[in-house]
């Protein structure tokens, strides 16, 4: 029993599934900070164009 216990790998499976879904997650929030930091100062720009 102690020698199953030991080669399961079913909850380090979870673990490595987490970390993935983690770091993708906070490359899709930098993304979208780094768009839309830009799409404002593009906006700006514009802005200060037409007045």
């Amino acid at each position: 029993m102690l020698k199953r216990f030991l080669k399961n790998e079913d909850g380090a499976t979870a673990i490595e599934y987490g970390l993935i879904a983690a770091l993708i997650g906070v490359a899709i929030i930098v993304a979208v900070t780094a768009v839309g930091t830009n799409l404002t100062a593009t906006f700006t720009a514009i802005s200060a164009g037409l007045t």
